[in-house]
């Protein structure tokens, strides 16, 4: 079949978008798997929130590590590395004897599924420039609801899992669904690609970003005064790391550009506070139906389903129009209303209220990310689009980063409801801050 030349190559569409689903399936199904984790190998909520903070450090570094390569190297070669490594961490975690070897196969999982966005947004931006068309709405809506809205499917996906044969399963379906990543690449992603960046990569950079991030993290998880030491060595870090990106030729992170482009830099950081409260909510809040509210995995997993449906439903009826504003305004609002919500749950509060608690979260899940990544697309330099794409999924790990020290902070002595209206007094000044940033400069 000989595909007309001005036309988006749909064959693509298929090994994108399953790549895409990996890493929002594996960051959300565990949401409903920490409790029975941790009840399995004998710890406590503070120590499986490592569950959580591996995956997204390895995430937060392996976005833009892979988004580099894919600038370098092409899509091709990345998405089948890495979707195949997938499966290994799969099969890692579901023969784990202990914590410890489990959170080394999440952090497998975290670099394992970072190829697939930033290969996704190049081809997006190579097929563009193939065709001299903008690229379809409905491409980049549909990408947005597997690369992170279909995140919100991953706690009921995960519950009906554990219901049928432990929390396990959780890890052995990456295996399946790395052989279909690595098919369907075989079979239909282009052989060979144009390179769009040049230079190698800053291994210096890469060392001095992933050790402040864990520096950082492992103050933020225990945060006393006692290890204040700690957090001097993250900011002296982090001070290297940036006085490094502003002298080398090809930075890790190009600070210099995001210096220069304002938009830009307020998108990163309506994208890190979005899902700070997304990943709050979603860990604090099922964590909470489970041991507070006393349902099983599986029945948190499905009273969280109509989040998931308000979260797609979004996406699908305001994908295909491209204007960015109403989406941000509407997203900020709706997180404000969601963490108020939250407020005024407890244990007694009946199962159609906190589903409508989910609902209202699920509406500002599905517009931030579809309005922050559509901004990125149009703002990002051309050139670095496979980069650019995945710092952008970085801020959102390190969204997730954060959530997780609040998750642990707030509930070192269980998921309590104390402890989660603490969380949404939390969730209320990430509001109230991105409400602040949404409104500093709209895009159109």
């Amino acid at each position: 079949m000989i595909l007309e030349p001005s036309r988006f190559d749909r064959r693509l569409i298929a090994p994108m978008l399953v790549g895409s689903v990996l890493n929002p399936i594996n960051s959300s199904m565990l949401a409903v798997a920490l409790i029975p984790i941790g009840a399995a190998f004998g710890v406590p909520p503070s120590q499986t929130a490592w569950l959580v903070t591996g995956l997204y450090i390895a995430t937060a570094v392996g976005q833009p590590v892979m988004g580099r390569l894919v600038d370098l190297f092409g899509p091709r070669p990345l998405y089948l590395i890495a979707t195949s490594l997938v499966g290994v961490a799969g099969l890692l975690g579901a023969l784990a004897p202990n914590l410890g070897v489990l959170v080394g196969s999440r952090v497998l999982l975290g670099l394992g599924t970072s190829a697939a966005y930033p290969a996704a947004m190049s081809l997006i931006r190579s097929e563009a420039d193939r065709t001299g068309m903008e690229t379809p709405a409905v491409i980049l809506s549909s990408l947005s609801v597997a690369n992170q809205v279909i995140a919100v499917i991953g706690p009921t996906l995960g519950g009906l899992l554990i219901g049928l044969g432990g929390w396990h399963l959780i890890f052995t379906i990456n295996v399946p669904l790395s052989v279909i990543c690595v098919v369907l690449g075989s079979l239909w992603l282009p052989r060979r690609a144009r390179s769009r960046g040049a230079g190698g990569l800053d291994y210096a950079g890469i060392a001095l970003f992933t050790t402040t991030l864990v520096s950082l993290m492992l103050f933020l998880m225990q945060p006393q005064v006692s290890r204040w030491y700690v957090l001097v060595l993250a900011l002296v870090l982090g001070v290297a790391f940036v006085v490094t990106q502003l002298r080398v030729v090809a930075p890790f992170i190009d600070l210099r550009v995001l210096g220069g482009n304002r938009p830009l830099i307020l998108t990163y950081t309506r994208q890190v506070l979005a899902f700070v409260g997304a990943y709050s909510f979603l860990y604090g809040f099922t964590q909470w139906l489970e041991e507070a509210r006393g349902l099983s995995a599986s029945a948190a997993g499905l009273l969280l389903l109509p989040l998931s449906l308000a979260a797609v439903l979004v996406t699908l009826a305001t994908g295909r129009r491209a204007a960015i504003r109403g989406k941000l305004v509407a997203g900020s609002i709706c997180l404000v209303v969601a963490a108020t919500a939250q407020l005024f749950v407890g244990p007694s509060t009946s199962i159609w209220i906190l589903a409508v608690v989910g609902v209202i979260a699920g509406v500002p899940q599905g517009l931030n990310n579809l309005a922050n990544q559509t901004a990125l697309y149009q703002q990002a330099d051309p050139a670095r689009i496979g980069s650019s794409a995945g710092l952008l999924r970085t801020c959102v790990y390190v969204g997730a980063l954060i959530s997780a020290a609040a998750n642990a902070h707030f509930f070192q002595h269980g998921a309590t409801t104390a402890g989660l209206h603490d969380m949404a007094i939390f969730l209320l000044v990430i509001a109230g801050l991105l409400v602040l940033v949404t409104f500093t400069q709209l895009p159109e």
